[in-house]
């Protein structure tokens, strides 16, 4: 399954061995991303720094897509413990940033929504395995 924006941003973070990089692995955005100020097109995955967790690519490359339905209000009454956005807007959340976006987006905080049919090369996705 997808995984939802807090477990995105919680493995983007580094998990538990989380450092507080502002970038997933590093403060330093040429260690970790390939965005615009670098690259011209997606690269393949692995050819850069991984995080705490040893992940690759959780900021910039390609934008992931997650479970959750986007709403910039959200998280303002949301459960503390494990919260997902499950009413529809017919956006889902997208996190991560991509090879043709600004630094801004691929820090672990940026989040952006579009509409769940939405295909593109600048969008994958990662899977997660339920224990």
């Amino acid at each position: 399954r997808l995984p939802t924006e807090a477990e995105w941003e919680y493995a983007a973070r580094g998990g538990n061995k989380s450092k507080g990089y502002k970038y997933s692995g590093s403060d330093y955005i040429m260690e970790v991303c390939w965005y615009d100020d670098n690259t011209f097109s997606p690269k393949v995955v692995g050819t850069k720094s991984p995080n705490e967790l040893g992940i690759y690519d959780m900021s910039g490359n390609v934008y992931e897509w997650c479970n959750d339905f986007y709403s910039p209000y959200y998280y303002k009454n949301s459960p503390k413990k494990d919260p997902v956005n499950k009413i529809s807007s017919g956006y889902r959340v997208s996190r991560g940033g991509d090879w043709d976006h600004y630094s801004f987006y691929a820090t672990v905080t940026a989040k952006d929504g579009r509409i769940y049919e939405y295909t593109d090369f600048n969008y994958g996705f990662r899977i997660v395995r339920r224990k």
